[in-house]
């Protein structure tokens, strides 16, 4: 079987993603498309198709740049050259390859690009406000939609995207496992993810500060100046498991994956929710705070907020996100592609 997955640049959350799923798939030929993929290239299994995108934002080259305003697609400007370059390498990719399920995660454009040249196209789901015409369009062409997560976790969709939907069940890299933590040592993990974030050495110094009692143990890509004796910087890890594991509460941002790593990890959660287009982190952060699962905070109000008080506050409950996570939902997401596959290039 022939699918392809085209993967979004912004963060690595879309990348691991794909991976999962791509490592479920039995017997099939797999490429990734995408324009973030160079930096990744150690992490992806050579048996996996690797077509670099140039990306479509414009360089010094492209002198007729326009961005006008559109209707029905996010992003497509005037006279930039990588832009006209991604669609003819993908047109071209997808003109020789017969019996291709294209896979989505994610962008409105490329789905239709997918649909225009009658290739059979399955959109990932996100969270946010995804009724704007784009989105509609894209959802609507798309034979079928993925989601990660959870059907509770699916926010307020119209009945017709939610018939659509295929739901995995929480996608995460960490098999689910009880939180063992010990809750006495006051130990916290401050994740900083990739795709941009609030979370930094401001906010770290004044969190370090308010809460003198407890230490903080930052993982990602935190810089440093002054020496605070209870903030621990572990950098960038590959597998960030066994500090997770020792901190009774993680502070992070409501992306994708920080979210399905707490929920796996069964971890008390503070989830700042950073701008987004569409609102993503913040809806998904309003979903896990109404299902009690996690402490939604925008990312304005981490200045106004009493951090003692709310890690204190924490420490007298605990979430259960039971369910949320399913060990098994790459290899569900793998199976509901290879039965798409089956269903479209069967012989009528």
């Amino acid at each position: 079987m022939e699918i392809a997955f085209y993967v979004h640049h912004h963060g690595s959350g879309h990348l691991m993603r794909c991976l999962a799923i791509a490592s479920a798939l039995k017997n099939c030929h797999i490429t990734f498309l995408g324009s973030g993929l160079a930096p990744y290239k150690s992490i992806i299994p050579g048996t996996i198709e690797l077509i670099y995108l140039p990306m479509d934002t414009p360089t010094d080259e492209d002198h007729y740049f326009l961005n006008r305003s559109l209707e029905g697609l996010h992003y497509a400007p005037l006279n930039v050259g990588g832009q006209l370059q991604r669609v003819n390498i993908m047109t071209g990719f997808l003109s020789s390859r017969p019996k291709l399920l294209f896979v989505v995660d994610v962008s409105a454009e490329m789905a239709m690009l997918s649909r225009l040249c009658g290739v059979p196209t399955i959109v990932v789901r996100q969270h946010g406000l995804r009724d704007d015409l784009p989105h509609q369009i894209c959802y609507r062409n798309a034979i079928g939609l993925l989601a990660p997560f959870d059907v509770r976790m699916s926010g307020r969709v119209p009945t017709w995207i939610h018939e659509k939907t295929f739901y995995t069940g929480g996608l995460s890299r960490f098999a689910p496992s009880a939180d063992l933590s010990d809750a006495a040592k006051r130990h916290v993990a401050v994740l900083i993810g990739s795709g941009g974030t609030s979370i930094d050495h401001h906010f770290l110094n004044h969190l370090a500060w308010q809460c003198t009692e407890w230490t903080f143990h930052i993982v990602g890509n935190g810089q440093h100046a002054q020496n605070i004796n209870n903030l621990y910087f572990h950098g960038k890890l590959e597998d960030p498991r066994a500090i997770l594991a020792d901190c009774c509460i993680v502070i992070g941002n409501a992306g994708h994956n920080t979210v399905m790593e707490c929920a796996s990890l069964n971890k008390r959660f503070i989830a700042i929710a950073e701008e987004r287009p569409f609102k993503e982190q913040e809806e998904k952060a309003v979903i896990i705070d109404e299902l009690k699962l996690a402490t939604h905070l925008p990312a304005s109000a981490i200045f106004h907020t009493d951090w003692k008080e709310m890690l204190e506050n924490l420490l007298t409950s605990r979430p259960n996100w039971t369910g949320f996570i399913r060990s098994d939902a790459a290899e569900r997401a793998a199976d509901y592609l290879m039965n798409t596959h089956r269903s479209v290039f069967q012989h009528h």
